[in-house]
């Protein structure tokens, strides 16, 4: 019986092989997205209140503070930058907030040494109620190309329950159409599983609604990834949307944890705080080397949960010259965490072990490693040895730590969509 699923998992393969193939053809092609974007977005903390004093204050603070050299390279401008169309279609800034247009800006950004992005709608109207590009596909997709632009966010609003994978399509193709190499970011709100879809349409997918700067928003996103980790990967990844580090009433605990899991998940990292004036605890939080090297490794393998309770959780990842875990307290006090190499990493032998918060070595460990992390907080922990154990990874999950086996933990189901997808 286990000889004929294996069949069975081959065919299948193979008919999904040839399928992923023919349908690459018509994929989108700019080469982009290797390693998850990394830069600002103006919606979390300004929303409509942007104009172009403020973004060229943001490209100035990108390198004044040292942004841009640790990875925050686009500057990207959300909704309310829109003004009207002209007689042609083609879609205009508002002369009112943008005066100059939005071609100085990407020149102005361009000019520092940083990306530039910028937001439209697969709908009639944006969510803002501003000209969207249901209908004007090309035309916006040629007048992004003419100023310059790196990266595209496109929402998902107003658009009269058209289908996502449809109307996303059309921008792809748009976007192709102009031979410009644009960071393709999804935004439909996971409303259509875009990751079965999205990595032959987009370079980012998001996979919920809007995050919130609060604790239980963070919680409620990340529960959401549990399941859909493994399709992340070069060129194409998960969004569970942009970063709150920095703003509303997070602790610096909580924002460790919000920014250390982003990136673990291979999450695009894109600040949303007032750069132009950040607290030293945001700034040592975003500027942390290590924990951006997690999400900038190139093997490109998200965490998965490995365990997970109504007070901890713990999500190891495979990177390219090691492994990493991340032990989460989402309990109201102080809590011992311990990680069990061979049960939650699946490795054995003397495993080094780094911690990417402290900066420090912890020592050389055999059969686990436990450590006490703050309320709300995390570590995040860098496993250097070891051996692999066997062939299958066995997850632990929910509040009742029930074992199960996901299906897609199969090496041969893992070994397509390495090859599939240009994983290494």
């Amino acid at each position: 019986m286990i000889m004929g699923l294996k069949f069975s998992l081959r065919v299948f393969i193979t008919l999904f092989c040839v399928i992923y193939v023919i349908n690459g053809i018509n994929g989108l092609d700019n080469g982009l997205g290797r390693t998850p974007p990394m830069g600002w977005n103006s919606w979390n903390r300004f929303h409509c209140n942007i104009n172009e004093n403020l973004i060229k204050q943001t490209a100035d603070a990108l390198i004044k503070y040292g942004l841009d050299e640790v990875g925050y390279k686009y500057l990207n401008m959300d909704d309310c930058w829109e003004g009207e169309r002209d007689e042609q279609g083609y879609i205009h800034a508002s002369n009112v907030t943008f005066p100059s247009g939005i071609k100085a800006l990407a020149d102005y950004a361009h000019s520092k040494g940083l990306l530039f992005g910028i937001y439209s709608d697969a709908g009639y109207l944006t969510c803002a109620r501003r000209p969207g590009s249901l209908g004007f596909e090309e035309q916006d997709a040629k007048t992004f190309a003419s100023w310059e632009i790196d990266y595209l966010k496109y929402d998902n609003c107003n658009n009269n329950g058209k289908p996502e994978e449809d109307r996303y399509k059309v921008m792809r193709d748009a976007l192709n159409a102009t031979g410009r190499p644009i960071f393709y970011s999804i935004c439909e709100w996971g409303r259509s599983a875009p990751y079965l879809w999205a990595p032959s349409v987009g370079n980012s997918w998001r996979t919920t609604g809007d995050i919130h700067p609060t604790w239980p928003s963070i919680l409620g996103i990340l529960q959401r990834q549990h399941r859909i980790t493994k399709y992340a990967g070069p060129g194409g990844w998960n969004d569970p949307d942009m970063l709150q580090v920095g703003n509303g009433k997070l602790t610096v605990d909580e924002q460790k944890s919000h920014f250390s899991l982003w990136a673990a998940l291979k999450s695009p990292l894109l600040l949303g705080f007032d750069i132009r004036n950040p607290s030293h605890d945001t700034l040592e939080i975003v500027k942390n080397t290590e924990i951006i090297a997690i999400n900038q490794d190139p093997l490109g393998k998200s965490v998965n949960i490995v365990k997970s309770t109504s007070y901890l959780d713990i999500w190891v990842g495979k990177l390219s010259d090691g492994h990493v875990a991340l032990l989460l307290n989402k309990d109201e006090s102080p809590t011992t965490i311990k990680l069990d190499f061979a049960k939650h990493v699946n490795i054995r032998g003397e495993i080094l072990v780094r911690d990417l918060w402290e900066h420090e070595d912890k020592g050389i460990y055999v059969n686990s490693y436990s450590c006490e992390v703050p309320k709300h907080g995390i570590a995040v922990l860098k496993l250097f040895g070891g051996t692999k154990i066997n062939d299958f990874t066995v997850q632990y999950y929910d509040h009742n730590d029930n074992l199960i086996k996901d299906f897609y933990n199969d090496d041969l189901i893992n070994d397509f969509y390495d090859s599939a997808f240009g994983r290494n």
